[in-house]
């Protein structure tokens, strides 16, 4: 398994060193009774749609709180379970790698409109402005989400037999911010109703910090990539 991992290159310290190798125990599990890597995405599905569906409709409490990281986290680890079993069986392919990104859309939209809908029933919150709020923070999760995927297809590929550059420290420190697990435990404050509000809203914060960033950076190496030739 733990040649079935993708580069470290780009990914923070929570994803290397806690959401990928849980995936890797998952996936071996999952080798050994029988599951496809499209499987291990719909288990992936169950747990964090489960969880956002309970976001939207249970009244917040700390029993919610805690069940509804629990089941973010299970999800997040089965994500990484599945492209690692795929790269383990050599079974990777392009309806696969369809089913992992519209998975993973409708969680990073779904996960969103949920705490939107909780604010609305369940919040006293100070103002109206607030449910605005989950809004901003859905665009620069999903500019995020879609301005890397395409980056990371348009950039050209690393040569055969290339080496490929050490991992850097630093960067995976500074990612952390914006790492779904760690996004993952604001809801551990989901039933502290105002520390959860606040949290959340200094994220969405940080998001918004970050995309400004990601978008200077990946405009600017693909702008040097330059035109294909004719």
């Amino acid at each position: 398994m733990r040649t079935a991992q993708k580069s470290a290159k780009g990914v923070s310290l929570y994803s290397r060193y806690l959401n990928r190798p849980a995936g890797r125990v998952l996936a071996a599990a999952a080798y050994r009774v029988g599951l496809t890597p499209n499987q291990v995405t719909l288990v992936s599905m169950a747990f964090t749609y489960g969880a956002i569906a309970a976001v939207a409709l249970v009244r917040p409490s700390w029993t919610l709180s805690v069940a509804v990281y629990l089941a973010l986290v299970i999800g997040f680890a089965f994500d990484s379970a599945d492209g690692q079993l795929a790269r383990l069986l050599r079974r990777g392919s392009p309806a696969g790698e369809w089913l992992d990104h519209v998975v993973d859309c409708g969680k990073i939209t779904g996960v969103h409109a949920a705490v939107l809908i909780s604010f609305y029933r369940f919040f006293d919150l100070p103002g109206e402005g607030w449910l605005l709020l989950p809004l901003g923070f859905q665009f620069a999760a999903v500019m995020i989400y879609v301005g890397g995927l395409l980056t990371e297809k348009l950039k050209p590929k690393a040569a055969p037999g290339s080496v490929p550059a050490a991992p850097s420290r630093i960067r995976a420190v500074g990612l952390l911010p914006v790492d779904y697990g760690v996004f993952c435990v604001v809801f551990l404050a989901l039933g502290g109703g105002r520390a959860f509000l606040y949290a959340y809203a200094v994220l969405a914060g940080v998001y918004v910090l970050f995309l400004g960033a990601f978008l200077a950076k990946w405009f600017r190496e693909l702008k040097a990539v330059g035109a294909p030739a004719a």
